[in-house]
């Protein structure tokens, strides 16, 4: 893997450059294979392949920047969004050293979005580095000799689970048992499956099988499968055996933490696809409005419609669209609940938080489980800082999620908030989740979903290789190629 990074640390971040830019009347007077409302990732990295085989790509975004709810955006974006007319504090630092995500997620080391950055060689414009810690919470009261503790490293590992606070001596051998069970499951070989049928099967019952005490069916379930609610428990076991083994497999990648993270934050992914795409002799244009889509006799998309600077209508042609749903409009999506992301700016590491060495950790993801905070979704916090070129010197960014239950929002990030330390400022946000009502093979509009708000990608790409195959009737081939060029 010579072109994916981990550990660098370039000197300057990336430039936003204006790629595949031309006239806009000209560019809107064309017919175009696909056009592609909004710039988020799961945009970028569908305009990108579609401009990779073949097709005439238009990619429009109403915003000035690229990433749309992936963006990551420096201080006076930042304050404008949250709090227009005002100005960040001087004391916060300059521009140039901030890259807040608007979504807070990490990247599975062995994941399917790094086979698509390898795939596509993407990766080749970012670099990276390990997340330092995963943990759990899970409420340990006081004893003789120690505090009472709240959150504890998650154990990804046999050796691991010997050292872990969250198992008594007995309960150890079993998740050991259960640790191996995993790591030696293969779908095509049943005599690996110790009698378990990954369709026949519920989670519990494998659990039960091992003898599993409920708080270590909780940090596995939700700190390693990273399930957001209980309710996989009753559901065939196949699909968490596989998100168990794709978390210790990412563990092993490199070494010590299954969550890798770009180094100027996450809006380098979209920047990086749609640099794909540019070179593949895609047109981008920013700052460019939506104002609606053409159907044919038949009701099949034809056209977007925007306008210029003075107001005139302009149609691009085209024979599919793909848009996040804030283009789709009612018709084609549905409200499923809400979001709530706290954006918190810290001056200190998150307490008890450690790196391999000891000190205080500079990226973390902590994980509270439903039923440890009386909830029916767990909350989840991703801290990254100044260490990844996001922040200031000395500045830390925490970003909690969780799925709205109740009428006041952020009073449900409350457990996660007494985690945090010492808050310097907070913006919160609470949007929809919104999913597509179709597959889009009717009108030829494809929608995407919102982001949920789990801290990791694997969803999106789940979401990313369906749209691909609905679009373009065949799986998309992850197969990374030894290139000669990178060694």
């Amino acid at each position: 893997r010579a072109c994916f990074r981990v550990g660098g640390r370039p000197q300057s971040p990336p430039a936003r450059r204006r790629r595949g830019r031309r006239p806009q009347s000209a560019a809107m007077d064309e017919e175009y294979d696909v056009i592609v409302c909004g710039t988020g990732l799961k945009e970028c990295i569908l305009s990108g392949l579609l401009s990779v085989h073949g097709k005439k790509v238009l990619h429009l975004d109403r915003n000035n920047y690229y990433g749309g709810a992936c963006a990551s955006l420096n201080l006076t974006n930042l304050w404008e969004k949250f709090r227009p007319g005002t100005q960040p504090p001087k004391d916060m630092g300059a521009n140039r050293d901030w890259n807040v995500d608007l979504i807070p997620k990490f990247i599975m080391a062995s994941g399917d979005l790094v086979k698509i950055l390898l795939k596509t060689k993407v990766s080749r414009y970012l670099e990276w580095k390990s997340c330092e810690g995963t943990y759990v919470y899970q409420f340990q009261e006081a004893g003789f000799f120690s505090g009472a503790k709240y959150i504890h490293k998650v154990p990804a590992t046999a050796q691991d689970g010997l050292k872990s606070p969250l198992m008594g001596m007995l309960e150890k051998p079993r998740f050991i048992n259960f640790a191996k069970f995993i790591m030696e499951w293969e779908d095509d070989k049943p005599e690996t499956h110790q009698g378990i049928n990954p369709k026949g099967h519920t989670m519990k019952q494998v659990y039960d099988k091992f003898g599993l005490q409920e708080g270590t069916i909780d940090f596995i379930g939700h700190a390693v499968a990273l399930q957001i609610n209980d309710e996989y428990l009753n559901k065939a076991c196949g699909p968490t055996i596989q998100k168990c083994k794709l978390y210790l497999n990412s563990v092993m990648t490199y070494g010590g933490s299954p969550f890798i993270y770009p180094i100027y934050g996450l809006g380098g992914l979209p920047e990086g696809f749609s640099r794909l795409a540019a070179i593949h002799r895609g047109t981008y244009m920013l700052h460019k409005p939506v104002d609606g889509f053409e159907f044919d006799a038949e009701g099949k998309v034809c056209g977007v419609k925007s306008h210029d600077e003075n107001g005139q209508t302009e149609v691009a042609k085209c024979k599919m669209v793909i848009c996040d749903p804030s283009y789709a409009g009612d018709a084609k999506t549905q409200v499923c609940g809400r979001i709530v992301r706290s954006i918190c700016i810290l001056g200190e590491p998150i307490p008890h938080t450690k790196n391999k060495d000891g000190g205080p950790a500079t990226s973390c993801q902590i994980i509270l489980p439903q039923k440890q905070v009386g909830r029916k979704n767990d909350i989840y916090v991703m801290m990254v800082s100044h260490a990844h070129n996001i922040a200031a010197k000395d500045k830390y960014v925490a970003i909690v999620s969780t799925v709205v239950e109740t009428s006041n929002p952020e009073a449900e990030l409350e457990p996660a908030y007494k985690l945090l330390g010492k808050i310097l400022d907070r913006f919160v946000d609470v949007s929809e989740i919104r999913l597509p009502v179709d597959d889009g093979s009717k009108d030829s509009v494809y929608v995407t979903a919102t982001y949920d708000p789990t801290s990791h990608f694997e969803d999106t790409c789940a979401e990313v290789l369906k749209l691909w195959k609905t679009i373009t009737g065949e799986d998309l081939d992850l197969t990374v190629l030894p290139d000669e060029d990178e060694g």
